[in-house]
């Protein structure tokens, strides 16, 4: 009995931390249609939540409901296993960037591998192909930041807004690849960023 694959892959995900993104191709040692009948009977049994087509998540029931892993733990497991970058875009990029306290129902990234909709309990993970562009970046500030100041929006830029942008290229400056990235950035961002890099010179 110990020998079975379904004894291998029920012991793998009893071990397992909660929290923890699997997919049906984890278990390359095994027959891949197996594996996929396999994880669909330990959903059944409560062992584990599917969440998309082939991805299951070991989400922990508490008495106050499902928890499971932050949209971005989930996206980041998709892009490794899909070989794809991530970015956040929108309201979730201006939420993790500390622009926005309001978190989005709807969490979206921009992906060089597949679009998909993910279900996270009562909250929606989407996934967009975005264009080669927008991956072009060579920082990991850069690409984000560009994103979140998008969906504030040129009319929007405050001063709270402003002093929020010196702030974070102060804590993550990306001096060798700043020029490179620049060039890629829309206008009005751009000289956004460039301003509030010379305050952060001005003031050193």
């Amino acid at each position: 009995m110990q020998n079975t694959v379904e004894y291998k892959v029920r012991r793998t995900l009893t071990r397992v931390r909660y929290g923890t993104v699997l997919f049906t191709s984890s278990f390359p040692q095994f027959d891949l249609e197996y594996v996929t009948k396999l994880l669909a009977q330990f959903e059944k049994e409560g062992l584990i939540t599917r969440i998309a087509k082939g991805i299951y998540v070991k989400a922990k029931k508490t008495r106050f409901g499902v928890i499971y892993p932050s949209a971005f733990e989930l996206v980041t497991e998709i892009a490794k296993r899909d070989k794809a970058k991530i970015i956040p875009t929108g309201e979730t990029a201006a939420n993790r960037l500390g622009f926005s306290t309001q978190i989005p129902m709807n969490t979206c990234f921009l992906t060089s591998g597949s679009s998909r909709t993910l279900s996270l309990g009562n909250r929606t993970v989407t996934l967009t192909h975005g264009a080669p562009k927008n991956f072009a970046y060579k920082g990991k500030l850069m690409p984000e930041l560009v994103q979140a100041l998008r969906s504030i929006g040129e009319n929007n830029i405050t001063e709270a807004v402003e002093k929020r942008v010196a702030q974070l290229l102060n804590e993550t400056p990306e001096t060798t690849t700043i020029e490179h990235d620049l060039l890629l950035t829309p206008v009005w961002i751009r000289q956004i960023i460039k301003r509030n890099i010379k305050k952060n010179d001005n003031n050193e």
